[in-house]
């Protein structure tokens, strides 16, 4: 959870960084590339290569969210989301980190196939970097798409401060594009009860009782958002609810139910790139441009959005592109933690107007993203639209067949049960894989090579949006049903309560790999698995750096 807001003006240093947007031109200058804070690297030439050589400095820093909403940030660069990496396909990414934190921390490549050594997960492939240290993470960028970066040290707490960015690899496409824009989203914790005197360093997110919490003045000590105790809570409408699969207390409200409305009451400011409301900066267009929109979901919440009288497609979901998307009108899509889509489209309308977030949250109304048009004026030109439900993805696109198949051999079969359960002492959720939590689930077991086939199973009251390191997966069917659509390829899905999915992928990274949920709250409080390939060298930790991967 983020830490407690504070009013008034920003320094003036966060406003000059914060007004300077950066551009990025592309082959022949075709392409106007934005992201709000754009890494500028070093280009050298080595052994035949192209290498983009940057650095990224972990620090804190105070960061205004708006005009009025001030936080206490953890952040790459100074800035909230980090700077943005940015290479093309065939070149070599090197970035040093370079950690002026008082507490040890690593940088994760969320859904890029990098080698296990580079994945940044302390005490798995690497130990945490000690404050006033530095580690260098280089990898081949072979695989082109929108892809992010965060801390995986104590991750709930680390990236949640603000310790993310993003990673675009340019493919050969980038040329029919004229507008790039990169969009983060995000929530935070700016309520009147903002946890004054909170110390989020050293709060512990897997382990958290509401009655140990004093809302004014809390002892991060006691906190644990994996876990929590939600009985003084009103939980409405889900009082009665129950799902099969699940173990209960005397409480009648399912542990997931509980969390989510704890998480929905706390978050109360949702953001794009860093600002939020008023502050967030309009994107230009002008009529005829084509345009891509690169939405990564950074946060713990999905988000569902809607582009108003403008038709669109989806491109691409978490890098990977869809074949022959459709155009879309007057549907919205909605992105989960750890998601991205690339969104394109032909501008077309003549006035101004606002990408609106549908979420039913007080919060939602912060999120709105003007796109301002070349010679249209100031005023917003509305357009009213029904509602409609979100696009489905397992039934967008063309068609077709993929790498892998319902039908075809596997050598390894796994099913994973996502559900949840009080803990021991009888108050505090925990979220378990066939009814452990790490790190006593048992794990996929692979060779170099093998087919491996997934069936995850939602047994619990809410989303789980699972990440798989280091491989990408074909989603083969929903609830027991084949997917209609494009061949769809992710490293992050959500699975929602009730339903069931079955992926495939090939196990050809060898390492230790996580395959874990992106509500990173679920994952400090026990959902993680891993991928562990025969015949691989177990990385012998430093016990003591302190290393804490969830």
């Amino acid at each position: 959870m983020k830490k407690k807001v504070f009013i008034g003006a920003a320094s003036a240093g966060i406003v000059a960084i914060a007004a300077a947007g950066a551009f990025f031109y592309g082959a022949g200058g075709e392409t106007k590339a934005h992201a709000q804070y754009m890494a500028k690297p070093e280009i050298l030439q080595e052994n035949g290569q192209t290498v983009r050589s940057f650095e990224l400095v972990a620090k804190e820093a105070e960061w205004a969210l708006s005009k009025d909403k001030n936080v206490p940030v953890w952040t790459y660069n100074g800035v909230v989301p980090g700077s943005q990496i940015r290479a093309k396909v065939g070149e070599v990414i090197r970035v040093t980190l370079k950690n002026e934190l008082k507490v040890p921390t690593t940088i994760h490549w969320h859904g890029y196939p990098v080698p296990n050594n580079m994945d940044g997960i302390p005490g798995t492939t690497q130990n945490a970097v000690r404050p006033g240290e530095t580690f260098t993470y280089e990898f081949p960028a072979t695989v082109p798409g929108t892809y992010w970066y965060h801390s995986h040290q104590d991750s709930a707490n680390q990236e949640d401060l603000g310790l993310y960015g993003t990673l675009v690899v340019e493919g050969p496409d980038q040329a029919q594009i004229q507008r790039d824009y990169t969009l983060v989203l995000d929530e935070w914790n700016t309520g009147s009860q903002g946890h004054a005197g909170m110390n989020m360093g050293e709060m512990d997110h897997g382990k958290m009782g509401s009655e140990r919490m004093d809302h004014g003045k809390t002892n991060s000590e006691t906190m644990n958002h994996g876990s929590m105790n939600m009985g003084g809570m009103d939980h409405g409408s889900h009082g009665n609810t129950s799902m099969p699969g699940m173990e209960h207390s005397n409480s009648q409200v399912p542990p997931g139910a509980m969390h989510d409305q704890m998480m929905q009451a706390m978050y109360t400011t949702f953001s794009v790139n860093g600002k939020t409301g008023d502050a967030i900066e309009p994107l230009e267009v002008a009529k005829g441009e084509r345009v891509r929109l690169r939405f990564v979901n950074a946060g713990f919440q999905s988000h569902t959005l809607r582009l108003p009288g403008q038709e669109y497609k989806i491109a691409s979901a978490d890098g990977q592109p869809i074949k022959d998307p459709a155009v879309i009108k007057d549907q919205p899509f909605t992105i989960a933690p750890g998601e991205r889509y690339d969104i394109e489209f032909v501008a077309s309308r003549d006035g101004d107007w606002v990408i609106e977030s549908l979420n039913k949250t007080e919060a939602a109304k912060g999120m709105r993203i003007p796109v301002k048009v070349q010679g249209a004026g100031a005023k917003e030109n509305s357009v009213a639209q029904a509602e409609a439900a979100p696009v489905d993805l397992t039934a967008y696109g063309q068609g077709g067949k993929g790498v892998f198949s319902l039908d075809m051999k596997y050598d390894q079969e796994y099913q994973m049960d996502l559900g949840e359960k009080m803990g021991k002492d009888g108050m505090d959720p925990v979220f378990t894989i066939n009814g452990e939590t790490y790190p006593d689930i048992k794990p996929l077991n692979v060779k170099k090579g093998d087919k491996v086939k997934v069936t995850m199973v939602n047994k619990g009251s809410s989303d789980h949006p699972m990440h798989l390191h280091g491989h990408f997966f074909q989603v083969l069917s929903k609830d027991g049903k084949a997917l209609t659509g494009s061949p769809l390829v992710k490293d992050t899905l959500n699975v929602k309560p009730g339903e069931s999915y079955v992926v495939a992928f090939e196990a050809d990274n060898p390492g230790e790999w996580m395959f874990h949920c992106h509500d990173l709250h679920h994952a400090a409080a026990g959902m993680v698995n891993s991928v562990l390939y025969e015949g691989h060298q177990k990385f012998v930790e430093d016990p003591t750096v302190g290393n804490k991967a969830h």
